[in-house]
């Protein structure tokens, strides 16, 4: 294979560069020192420039500002962003450049320097090439948006061989997952990691998976050893998948998004990696998300304490010492995979309560029997506490579901037979 061409500037010519106070400083900085192309500095505007944060927020990444970068951006913020949202306007008009201006005062603005040798575009490769010195292939596709295979074949031969350390199987962290799964969520990586997180399925059996297996009559994945329960969010995706389907499709579920052909396991593990790395989880693997013993401990001690009186988000955080995010992504999940039933604020084991989806018609069938009914009776027919019990009746009271005279609740045709 023949090495790919990649042209280093000279660091003393850059450093006169980056010193002028025109547009050209502030493009060949974007470029060498945040690793832009030339269309992310053409549309970058002052709302993806988090100094707070000290980073720039493009729509695929997110990118660490060096502080001499984040220190230029700061005066040029206080002279123009009240003149345009955007970061690099041309001297003369204060008018955003477009692409191909960027390139020419770029082209000038090396040439001067005598790197007449460089391109736009190797400023950028200079700046990764510099960020894999100290950082992993995986971050480095995080931060430059480049995925990790396209990054080994261009740049591997240029930096020191970095040898895989002995990786034990990650800590995944919920809340990062849980916002990777919303943002693939149409996707075949993102019905993948949903299957393999709250499934708990094997890559093998993701892309062999086919629709006959699928039966939405039961809320089930039919396998030949053993049948799982959907969850809530998986059959909602699976539901959208089948939609999606067009005549002449192979039975499987998972399909390529062109070509629409069954995915093979390089593919998905490429699929999969690129969607944990855009998501800030470089360090996470597929095969992480079904193997977390430590997850699979602390959710046998949250089910054992739930056995013992309904859990809140407090309970969690102080049982397991999460964040408060953390504490709900967990009980979020839990519930998913129907191990958790939420009523309110508190979570019970499902064979404890009636569940929410039959109060109304457990109500209305004890009030049609009995005429009235107490709030603690209703507490005690549906098996929840009082305070939950409280919420549900007022949003029945609200919907003209119910009536309320006192302390006493009745269907609106009832209302005239109340017992005294």
């Amino acid at each position: 294979m023949r090495e790919y061409v990649i042209n280093r500037p000279a660091p003393d010519a850059m450093g006169r560069i980056l010193d002028q106070a025109g547009p050209e400083g502030i493009v060949l900085r974007l470029a060498w020192q945040a690793g832009l192309s030339r269309d992310e500095i053409s549309a970058l505007t002052w709302d993806q420039v988090s100094f707070l944060d000290s980073r720039l927020e493009l729509p695929a990444r997110m990118v660490p500002l060096e502080a001499d970068l984040r220190s230029a951006l700061w005066r040029l913020y206080e002279a123009n962003h009240e003149v345009s949202p955007r970061v690099v306007l041309s001297s003369r008009g204060k008018t955003p450049m477009a692409p191909e201006s960027i390139s020419r005062l770029a082209r000038l603005a090396l040439d001067r320097e005598g790197q007449t040798h460089v391109r736009l575009m190797d400023l950028r490769h200079d700046w990764i090439l510099r960020q894999l010195m100290d950082k992993d292939w995986a971050e480095v596709a995080r931060i430059s948006g480049v995925e990790v295979p396209a990054l080994q074949a261009r740049f591997s031969s240029h930096v020191p061989e970095k040898k895989n350390a002995p990786r034990s199987s990650a800590q995944v962290d919920e809340f990062k997952l849980w916002r990777v799964l919303q943002a693939e969520r149409g996707t075949p990586a993102g019905l993948a990691l949903w299957l393999t997180w709250q499934l708990g399925l094997q890559a093998q059996e993701i892309i062999s998976l086919t629709w006959d297996q699928v039966d939405f009559s039961r809320d089930a994945l039919r396998f030949e050893d053993r049948e799982l329960p959907l969850t809530n969010a998986v059959r909602r995706i699976l539901e959208d998948t089948r939609r999606k389907r067009r005549s002449g499709d192979p039975p499987q579920v998972l399909l390529t998004e062109r070509s629409r052909k069954p995915l093979d396991l390089p593919r998905l593990s490429r699929m999969t990696r690129a969607a944990l790395i855009r998501g800030g989880m470089e360090h996470t693997l597929l095969r992480d998300l079904r193997r977390d013993e430590n997850r699979e401990d602390e959710d046998a001690r949250l089910l054992e304490a739930a056995q013992r009186g309904p859990l809140s988000r407090g309970d969690v955080m102080a049982l397991l010492g999460l964040s408060k995010t953390a504490a709900y992504g967990r009980l979020h999940r839990l519930t998913e995979q129907k191990r958790l039933v939420r009523i309110g604020g508190k979570y019970y084991p499902p064979e404890s309560v009636v569940p929410p989806e039959r109060h109304w018609e457990t109500i209305r069938t004890y009030l049609t029997q009995a005429g009235f009914a107490y709030r603690q009776d209703i507490a005690q027919l549906l098996r929840i506490r009082p305070k939950q019990c409280t919420l549900l009746l007022r949003h029945l009271v609200e919907d003209g579901e119910l009536i309320q005279t006192g302390q006493k609740y009745f269907l609106p045709e009832k209302r005239g037979k109340k017992a005294e």
